[in-house]
């Protein structure tokens, strides 16, 4: 899943050496939370007009986790 997650990012950004994943231990209710990191100057390509771009990543992240049994959040900071 991280990798699936980089491979998006970094293909959206300008410096894609500036991407990261990370991941947190999951809840109590089995969520893993992935966080995204970009350049400041990157944000606006990662989110999109109206968070359109943000919403697409986190939907196909879900897709994947489902067929992978996996309850995930992505998060972008």
């Amino acid at each position: 899943m991280k990798d699936l997650l980089l491979t998006i990012a970094k293909g959206l950004v300008e410096e894609p050496a500036e991407v990261t994943v990370t991941q947190d231990e999951p809840n109590e209710e089995g969520t893993i939370v992935y966080h995204i990191h970009v350049a400041e100057n990157d944000m606006g390509r990662i989110i999109g007009k109206q968070g359109r771009i943000a919403k697409a990543i986190r939907t196909v992240a879900r897709s994947a986790a489902i067929r992978s049994n996996e309850k995930i959040m992505v998060e972008i900071d």
